[in-house]
């Protein structure tokens, strides 16, 4: 019953087990520029297949997964656009496959709840750009501070969203407003998720780990029947892996036809979200 201390020894992830409430409690906090690193991967690769093998039936108990971040103002600003810029430079498509299949292979165990009977709850304090937006979407639940923002940013640089944007949206809001949301380089509001049905609370300023804390009272007696609408849901609208990594390879094939001037925007992009969190602390 025991929870191996590996799992709080993570380097990119603070995490922490709440007893009363069987949650387990995890927070990014990014050494560099708040964006999917292969460090951060490493971590929530370790972090997903050590949850699987401890916790749930007959092992630690475990209802609710919340994830949020440590980093100001910022939940997460998706891929990592240096990375980027350097394997296309390279001409390594390899390279960036592998990255995007790494991404949505810890998106679908996320989506999958990790075949574990708990609900999956994102909470967004900050900004969620890019790659830190789809992997919200992969979650049962997510809670937004209001002057929390969303958004897609990818066609800024002759991109698209390769990890679930597509899959995920077109299926929850429609084709059109899918792309109206990945095509069209806006910023959204957390009331404007919410309206749209992405989100599914918004908290006050400040107050997201009290509306968590709060989602988690309330729905304790129904569990297992938001557990079991949730497989139901899955069920009904399933995204499988393989359609997540056939994206992946259209995407690594779009990214190799950009031309310098969107890897060096691409890159301009990624200076200004590294002094962003900077300036907020």
């Amino acid at each position: 019953m025991a929870i191996p201390d590996e799992l709080f020894r993570l380097h990119e992830l603070d995490v922490l087990y709440s007893e009363g409430e069987e949650a387990l409690w995890t927070y990014m906090r990014p050494a560099e520029r708040p964006s999917f690193t292969p460090p951060m991967l490493r971590d929530f690769d370790l972090w997903q297949r050590l949850i699987s093998a401890h916790f749930g039936p007959e092992r630690v108990p475990l209802k609710y997964l919340v994830l949020g971040s440590r980093a100001p103002g910022v939940f997460c600003f998706g891929g990592d656009l240096e990375l980027f810029a350097s394997l296309i430079r390279e001409g390594n498509r390899d390279g960036l496959v592998a990255y995007g299949y790494r991404c949505v292979e810890i998106l679908h165990r996320n989506m999958q709840s990790l075949d574990l009977p708990i609900l999956t709850i994102g909470m967004v304090q900050g900004q969620a750009l890019g790659g830190g937006f789809e992997a919200l979407l992969s979650f049962d639940y997510i809670i937004a501070e209001r002057g929390a923002s969303f958004g897609l940013p990818e066609v800024m640089f002759g991109l698209f969203p390769g990890m679930g944007a597509h899959a995920i949206l077109s299926r929850r809001l429609g084709q059109a407003i899918a792309d109206r949301i990945i095509m069209g380089n806006a910023v959204y509001s957390a009331e404007a998720m919410f309206e749209m049905g992405i989100v599914q609370q918004l908290a006050e300023p400040g107050e997201g780990e009290a509306a968590v804390r709060d989602f988690m009272a309330k729905s304790s007696r129904r569990h297992a029947g938001l557990v079991g609408a949730r497989r139901a849901s899955r069920r009904v609208n399933p995204v499988s892996l393989a359609e997540l990594r056939d994206v992946v390879d259209h995407w690594a094939d779009a990214a190799l036809q950009l031309r310098e001037q969107d890897l060096k925007l691409m890159q301009r992009l990624a200076g200004a979200q590294s002094r962003l969190p900077r300036a907020a602390a």
